[in-house]
């Protein structure tokens, strides 16, 4: 297992504007990965900004597409490709609006559950059998429309609160890889 490499990707939105969304709380976790390891984003033919590095001592590439959300596939494919990993060990970290806020679920599989990004990488890989760690953002606010609510930036409550969920979505990913789902879900899964 050590030696072979994972793609980690975060789902999300290029540029400044949508950075503090609660939909781009896929490249935070990534970004928490790298930050932790002293590592730079470089640019990729993929079209995604990438970091080689290790979890544990398991080779893998972290990897935020420069596409938009709806369009994340087409990148993830690329790398899966570039990089020869198979979608076994891809794993694709996103936002989930049926998780409450500061909650995480992982899971090999299924559907999008209407997430764009997700439609896309399934569509893209042709198989929806990679791992997904799902972070909690939680229900709009009363008739607010989803779309509306993952792009916006997380609330004044919330960010207290970020960073401790981006670092444990973090290390969650961490544990899918260098010791697999399984124990991953025994020890990050959040009951509902």
């Amino acid at each position: 297992m050590s030696g072979e490499r994972w793609l980690v990707v975060g789902l999300g939105n290029p540029g400044p504007k949508y950075a503090g969304n609660r939909h781009n709380v896929g490249f935070m976790v990534v970004d928490e990965l790298a930050a932790q390891r002293g590592e730079r984003w470089r640019s990729h033919k993929a079209h995604a900004e990438v970091v080689e590095t290790r979890l544990g001592n398991v080779p893998v590439v972290l990897a935020k597409p420069r596409s938009y959300m709806n369009l994340s596939g087409g990148p993830v494919a690329n790398l899966c490709s570039f990089y020869k990993v198979p979608v076994e060990r891809v794993v694709v970290v996103h936002d989930e609006l049926d998780i409450p806020f500061a909650s995480l679920k992982l899971k090999r599989g299924g559907g999008s559950a209407g997430h764009n990004g997700l439609r896309s990488v399934t569509a893209s890989l042709d198989s929806p059998d990679y791992v997904r760690v799902r972070v909690g953002i939680g229900r709009p606010p009363g008739r607010m429309d989803a779309a509306s609510f993952v792009l916006r930036d997380f609330s004044t409550v919330e960010r207290r609160e970020l960073d401790v969920h981006v670092a444990r979505a973090a290390d969650a990913v961490e544990t899918v890889v260098t010791a697999g789902l399984e124990k991953a879900q025994l020890v990050y899964h959040t009951a509902a």
